[in-house]
């Protein structure tokens, strides 16, 4: 075999990039519709266009793949906020109602995440445990928050004794009911979370609420 078939045997590292992404997206709506038992990789293969070696060449198991596919739902929505520009283009109030409506718009477009992370839960957080990683990839969200509260502080218009880790859990659960109880909430109160106009209503709220509760006066 010569130097140039090989390197054409031996897929490159952009290639590779690109054949776990189209895994994992695949893998991402499987897991969150269907569970780590439901979910099979026959259907993940054939979905995503590879065979099943591929996969476990990959990601070794089913488990080793259900694993991969948290860590990336966790990276992807902390991903959001590294393309916010928050730091020093605004003042810490109109900061967080950006970073606050960034936060429910990726869940109310991310139902896989809700799904992902409700999945885990149910299983006491089993697997989560199998990604030391993930301390360190959620911290980015802790340290935005920090530097916003203390910049709001020193702007005058935050309280000195918000805790960020505190403020990320608000934010947090007030953006995933809207996804989480979309259906059953839509239902008993016959009021379409899923609405654009009361999607924008709700926005508005959690906004506001979030700010009410760091205010300084």
């Amino acid at each position: 075999m010569t130097k140039a078939s090989r390197s054409k045997a031996v897929p490159g590292k952009a290639e590779q990039d690109n054949t776990r992404t189209r895994i994992l997206d695949v893998a991402l709506h499987e897991f969150s519709r269907l569970g780590l038992s439901g979910a099979r990789i026959d259907a993940i293969a054939a979905e995503s266009g590879l065979n099943k070696a591929m996969i476990y060449y990959h990601f070794g198991s089913k488990d080793g793949l259900y694993v991969a596919a948290l860590e990336e739902s966790y990276r992807r929505f902390r991903q959001i906020e590294g393309e916010l520009d928050i730091d020093e283009a605004l003042a810490a109030e109109p900061a967080l109602c950006k970073l606050v409506g960034a936060s429910f718009d990726f869940h109310a477009a991310h139902p896989e995440f809700i799904r992902m992370v409700m999945a885990e839960n149910i299983n006491q957080g089993e697997y989560i445990r199998q990604i030391p990683q993930l301390r360190a990839i959620n911290q980015s969200a802790i340290t935005v928050l920090a530097r916003l509260c203390r910049r709001g502080v020193d702007e005058g218009v935050f309280r000195a004794d918000v805790d960020p880790v505190d403020l990320h859990m608000s934010i947090s659960a007030l953006s995933f009911y809207n996804v989480s109880n979309r259906h059953t909430f839509s239902f008993i109160f016959d009021r379409d979370l899923g609405a654009r106009e009361v999607h924008a209503a709700r926005r508005a709220s959690v906004i506001d609420t979030i700010l009410r509760s760091v205010r300084s006066a």
